[in-house]
């Protein structure tokens, strides 16, 4: 079996590489990322050795790489690569939309010229919108996207969903709550806030801090995401969620309790625009249909991130100081170059 995941040097992707190479170790995996801000190729030090691993550092929207590598005898399409970052989204959106529409639409293109089985749309449950303070995401509730990079993400699911009606594709979309774990940029809340907090600076906290996410560690996301290929019906789409909804608040307030550091570090900033009130994911199909179940609730699963963060502080350090961006001419150099 032969896999092309892209933006597999990003935190998600990254950590499906590693879970992959380790449960299915017979696996041939091409791993494309365009090592933007948030792709890290110190998160693969661990498999820079592995003969079933390729790394090629390429954009999914240049139409013509995509083909190559896909027409190389790829079977299965894992679709990771994306702007995602909702600050971000509203200072550029032009640059969300190009990622995460037409990229997806290049891969698509390609993956249908090639026959590939099985095309995989990792997406995110805010392209549902807000919910109030009951209910929770289905695989049935329109899409209400609120944000530039939601509206994105959204776009690309419904060429997902085109190429399937319209040529027949064999595709899934996978759609989740907020991630955390290891090899999260930290820029995003949970090592944002363990980075600050270690070093005693003000943690920012948008609004009143009450906005509500569903957290789902990383490996239990990963875990479905290898089943959703395995098993997944073809043309269906399915909630991933950890069934752990906690405030923003309450978040920091279990991060700065288990590194011994004050409340008075917590400081109140205006809200963002269009800053969703709460996500929650009913992950109930992919249960039920497929038997999956997370392995971690919020409790262990947050323990095992800190301590991570703790023991590898100098990954987390080398971002903050922009120096990690230097490694990938460091480790491939002229090997690799920049077109592939």
């Amino acid at each position: 079996m032969k896999l092309l995941i892209t933006g597999g040097a990003g935190f998600i992707g990254s950590n499906f590489v590693l879970y992959m190479l380790q449960q299915h170790p017979e696996y041939e995996i091409v791993n494309v990322d365009a090592l933007t801000y948030a792709g890290n190729l110190e998160n693969l030090k661990a498999i820079e050795q592995n003969p079933k691993h390729t790394f090629v550092k390429a954009d999914i929207c240049d139409a013509a790489k995509m083909d190559e590598l896909i027409g190389q005898g790829v079977d299965i399409v894992v679709n990771f690569a994306a702007e995602s970052h909702v600050d971000r989204s509203i200072l550029e959106p032009d640059v969300f939309v190009k990622t995460n529409v037409l990229g997806t639409q290049v891969l698509l293109d390609a993956a249908k010229k090639h026959n590939v089985t099985k095309f995989v749309q990792v997406s995110t449950d805010e392209v549902y919108g807000t919910l109030g303070e009951t209910g929770l995401f289905t695989e049935e509730t329109p899409l209400t996207p609120n944000s530039p990079y939601s509206a994105s993400k959204a776009g690309g699911d419904l060429l997902v969903r085109a190429y399937h009606e319209t040529f027949g594709l064999p595709v899934n979309i996978t759609r989740c709550s907020n991630n955390y774990g290891p090899y999260q940029f930290p820029e995003k809340l949970i090592p944002l806030i363990i980075s600050k907090a270690l070093n005693d600076q003000p943690l920012p906290v948008y609004g009143d801090g009450l906005n509500i996410r569903d957290w789902l560690y990383v490996e239990d996301h990963c875990s479905a995401i290898d089943l959703v290929i395995h098993e997944g019906v073809n043309g269906e789409v399915y909630n991933i969620g950890g069934n752990n909804e906690r405030t923003n608040l309450h978040i920091i307030r279990t991060i700065l309790e288990q590194l011994g550091k004050p409340e008075s570090l917590i400081t109140y900033v205006q809200d963002r625009p269009g800053h969703d009130r709460r996500y929650g994911i009913d992950p109930a199909k992919i249960t039920n249909e497929l038997g999956w179940k997370p392995k971690h609730n919020f409790e262990t699963g947050i323990r095992e991130t800190i301590a991570w963060y703790l023991d590898n502080k100098e990954w987390w350090t080398r971002i903050q100081s922009g120096e990690y961006e230097q490694y990938y001419a460091q480790q491939y150099g002229e090997r690799l170059g920049e077109s592939q």
